[in-house]
């Protein structure tokens, strides 16, 4: 999955973007942790991240 996508997603589940730190996005949500979408151009994000930020945001 493309950082754009997961972005999206993150968003769409009620996360807003809190800052920037190079490449990382760093999203917050009212009443869940913090996650941190790497975004490193069209490369995709991987499984493993992928499935840490997904669980972290409650999208899995």
């Amino acid at each position: 999955m493309k950082a754009r996508e997961l972005i999206r997603l993150v968003e769409d589940a009620g996360y807003r973007l809190d800052r920037i730190n190079g490449s990382h996005h760093v999203f917050k949500h009212p009443t869940r942790p913090a996650v941190v979408v790497p975004v490193h151009g069209a490369r995709d994000v991987s499984a493993g991240v992928l499935n840490k930020i997904m669980k972290d945001a409650g999208l899995k």
